[in-house]
């Protein structure tokens, strides 16, 4: 069976895509070689695919003038995205970091996301905007933010996470050929990270989450990276004998409420394990979500298990004091269970 890195697959996903549709053209900082002309600097051409090397080879078969290194400015390349989008190609722009597009936030905002709507439906924006999030990189506050949520408040955006390789590659490909503008979020300290990815095309659909690991006591959602954390913690609790299902969302715009709250009507407990901070943030909403809808089902409150409302630090033992960790998500997941509820005590049994 064969296996992808997370990093790989996307490649191969944009490779794909690219060589079934002319009209796919990517745009980013130095996704090819990012040094001019090719008679200037032979050896630079295809030197770098990006600063992860995600789109490295993609130059060479495609050329430049599909796979276009563009100047440092985001602002420009996501407008020119935005013009291609409309005029009807399908442009996947790269940027570097995720902290990086509130320069182009205006665009995301009134532009992207509103052409649709403004149009009355008659036109559409069929562009991806490929970023990367994260901490635990030792990249100080400004490359370690995990921004999903801005970009889950702003409707006509869609915004794709993947936490593995076999859904990076059916996620992105349903991306590029989805009518309406996304933002696909890679999580930097995930390229490596390994699972079975077929070798033909397929896509999956938006706003259908996964059931990670089936439990009967307690619900686990993990917010990308964080899914690998909560299966940790869901083994450390398994020892114990508490039974824990995790959810992967895969898509927070759209987001499965069905399959989340299907979830807690069976275990009737919830903790959240997001990243980023706490105040209006992913966490917050699936509690919300959970409060409104699936209040009479719950014996404990939510929990959630966020990054501190600071920037994220640069110290590394700082770093890893601010990320969530398996320790953290079990001390909640068991205050939980060892809740007192409204009609007495509601602990499991271990």
């Amino acid at each position: 069976m064969r296996e992808l890195t997370i990093k790989d697959a996307i490649n191969e996903a944009l490779y794909q895509e690219m060589e079934l549709d002319d009209r796919v053209i990517l745009f980013g900082e130095d996704i090819g070689g990012g040094a001019g002309r090719d008679e200037d600097y032979p050896e630079a051409a295809d030197a770098w695919g990006g600063p992860f090397g995600v789109t490295h080879g993609l130059q060479t078969k495609f050329g430049r003038r599909r796979v276009i290194d563009t100047a440092l400015g985001e602002t420009g390349f996501i407008g020119a995205s935005i013009g291609a989008a409309v005029a009807g190609l399908r442009p996947v722009a790269e940027i570097m970091y995720v902290d990086f597009l509130g320069t182009s936030f205006d665009q995301l905002l009134n532009q992207a996301a509103k052409l649709r709507y403004v149009y009355g439906g008659k036109m559409s924006v069929p562009m991806v905007v490929r970023t990367v999030a994260g901490g635990g990189f030792r990249a100080a506050a400004e490359h370690s933010q995990t921004l999903y949520s801005l970009f889950t408040h702003i409707p006509g955006l869609k915004v794709v996470a993947p936490s593995n390789a076999y859904d990076a590659k059916g996620l992105l490909i349903e991306a590029i050929r989805d009518p309406d503008p996304v933002v696909f979020i890679e999580h930097k300290r995930l390229y490596m990270h390994k699972t079975h990815v077929p070798e033909e095309s397929y896509t999956i659909p938006f706003g259908k989450a996964a059931i990670v690991r089936e439990g009967t006591d307690v619900t686990i959602v993990g917010v990308q990276k964080m899914v690998h954390t909560a299966l940790d913690a869901a083994d450390a609790l398994n020892e114990v004998g508490v039974s824990a299902e995790v959810i992967d969302p895969r898509t927070y715009s759209p987001l499965d409420t069905d399959t989340i709250l299907a979830s807690v009507a069976k275990t009737g407990r919830l903790v959240i394990v997001d990243e980023s901070h706490p105040r209006c943030s992913l966490a917050t909403d699936i509690s919300a979500l959970a409060a409104e809808h699936g209040f009479d089902r719950l014996l404990a409150p939510v929990k959630m298990v966020t990054g501190a409302h600071s920037p994220v630090p640069f110290s590394p033992p700082l770093e890893d004091h601010y990320l969530p960790s398996t320790k953290r998500i079990v001390e909640a997941v068991m205050s939980t269970v060892n809740h007192q509820g409204r009609t007495g005590n509601t602990a499991v049994t271990a």
